[in-house]
């Protein structure tokens, strides 16, 4: 049986690794490109999907931010303007990076069956146990904006691929 942080923590670290990575490549290329950065920041893979500031802006929220809402009892998204800067964005991810160094096994599993409730504004609100939310609404929307910085990067011609979205894996090192 694992527990709660292993379900989560790890991962989300990895796949925070990895943004910061294409964050960092993406700035390079445009750099090399002659393409500036607010071309890229403010990219998007649909017209009514939000744009790849807002995509980091998310992976930090519902990793960190999450874990944050579990010790209050609430989360609300964050609704204040996203990054504008490659700079800024990789500080929202070191951020999240080193809040999420600081959890504990021991704090996840004492939070694990707490009530937990996601309000949105004053139209939305949803209770879970501190565990159903991380594991049924944050996990899958860290994933889904993980996946979507990806692709913006991907769909703008930055050249990464599959291992560039895994970032660092937790392998066995041989004895």
């Amino acid at each position: 049986m694992i527990t709660l942080y292993e379900a989560f923590v790890p991962t989300a670290v990895q796949l925070l690794g990895s943004v910061d990575r294409l964050l960092t490549k993406a700035e390079a290329h445009c750099s090399e490109s002659g393409r500036t950065a607010q071309s890229v920041i403010g990219a998007r893979l649909a017209p009514d999907m939000l744009d790849l500031s807002y995509q980091v802006k998310s992976c930090a929220g519902h990793s960190l931010g999450a874990i944050e809402g579990l010790r209050k009892g609430n989360y609300s998204p964050d609704m204040s303007t996203p990054a504008d800067s490659f700079a800024a964005l990789r500080d929202q991810v070191a951020g999240a990076i080193e809040g999420l160094a600081r959890v504990t096994v021991e704090e996840m599993e004492a939070l694990q069956d707490k009530p937990m409730t996601f309000t949105m504004r004053d139209i939305v609100r949803w209770d879970f146990t501190a565990k159903d939310f991380l594991l049924s609404f944050s996990q899958p929307n860290f994933n889904f904006h993980v996946a979507a910085t990806y692709a913006i990067l991907r769909a703008d011609g930055l050249p990464i691929g599959k291992r560039d979205y895994l970032g660092k894996l937790r392998m066995s090192q041989p004895a």
